[in-house]
């Protein structure tokens, strides 16, 4: 006796059903309608992206794969199991079959909401985060699953004075410039590739360091430009103003843009070049204390005879004493503000 329809290549049921959602470290289970020996011989099914985990058999007609370590991975999206002969794919109702040797489901995706508390948690931003019941556990399992269902909780300021412009770049469970600094932050410190995307490789990572419970020392930064004339610069870092600078911004011909931009590069000296805007070409060798933070937009050191006037072509330049002091507090992540 078997409830699987007739159908001319063997029927197998998937569970979670084909196309539904699977928990990152969630079972799939496969029943045949024959053995899975007399289905598929000894070749076991791959697993893309490639996953670590067991294949099991249960019974003669059962195939089980059980992730382990991260399985799926959080933010991981589509994840396709291949088998080595098609067969036929029936629903769990036996109302619909096809033929295929794919079965396919989507991890859901993470939550923004619990990337902003891990990162608080992980000091990475300006804020701290409580949960209003009880903590994650720290266990994969648990962690997994907060992912996708963020706990209630609460945001802080870590610091009795934040500067105003950088609080109302603020939006919890939303993206914001906050978020995408830490996010980069994070993927620097973490010797990943640093785009400000938070996907399967970070969620991996946060997650080590929740149930590690470790935490960034190095406090937070925040730098501020006023392009009007007199033209300064404003170094925040830990709920105090470190240095104030007047400095130079680019002339109306190239304007340094309005806006909040994280650093993506971070080098004590270099040379730059590129075209002015008569046409023509410039090549300074020797710029120090650079912290680019859009396009080639930098925060550097630069000879002038005076300093708080449009003089640059999109940059902040900065006196070398101002910039020196500026450098150390502002790796890959850290915000820049450029305000009227």
């Amino acid at each position: 006796m078997t409830w699987f329809p007739p159908t001319e290549q063997p029927a197998v049921v998937s569970s979670p059903a084909s196309g539904d959602k699977l928990s990152p470290l969630g079972a799939v289970r496969l029943t045949f309608a024959k053995p899975v020996k007399d289905v598929i011989g000894d070749a076991r099914p791959t697993l893309t992206p490639g996953t670590p985990g067991t294949f099991s058999r249960p019974d003669a007609h059962t195939l089980v794969f059980t992730p382990s370590g991260d399985g799926f991975g959080i933010g991981t999206g589509d994840v396709h199991l291949t088998l080595p002969k098609s067969v036929a794919l029936v629903s769990t109702t036996g109302a619909a079959t096809r033929t295929t040797r794919e079965i396919s489901w989507t991890v859901p995706p993470p939550s923004t909401l619990r990337l902003q508390q891990l990162l608080a948690e992980g000091g990475y931003l300006p804020l701290d985060w409580k949960p209003s019941g009880a903590q994650v556990a720290r266990t994969r399992a648990a962690q997994a699953a907060a992912s996708v269902d963020a706990p209630d909780g609460t945001f802080t300021s870590r610091y009795a004075h934040t500067p105003p412009e950088l609080q109302q770049l603020w939006k919890a469970g939303e993206a914001n410039p906050i978020l995408r600094g830490a996010v980069m932050m994070f993927q620097d410190t973490h010797h990943l590739t640093v785009d400000g995307f938070a996907g399967p490789a970070v969620w991996r990572e946060l997650v080590s360091d929740t149930i590690a419970g470790k935490r960034r020392s190095d406090g937070y930064s925040y730098v501020y430009v006023h392009r009007n004339t007199p033209q300064k610069l404003t170094l925040w870092h830990n709920g105090h103003t470190v240095l104030t600078s007047p400095g130079n911004t680019g002339v109306p011909a190239a304007p340094t843009q309005l806006g909040t931009f994280p650093v993506f590069e971070h080098i004590a000296v270099t040379t730059m070049s590129g075209t002015n805007p008569d046409g023509s070409h410039y090549n300074d060798p020797g710029i120090k204390w650079v912290s680019y933070f859009n396009g080639g937009d930098a925060l550097h050191s630069f000879n002038r005879a005076s300093f708080g006037t449009p003089q640059s072509l999109g940059c902040v330049e900065l006196p070398e004493a101002s910039a020196k002091k500026v450098w150390p507090y502002t790796p890959i992540g850290t915000l820049v503000t450029i305000e009227p």
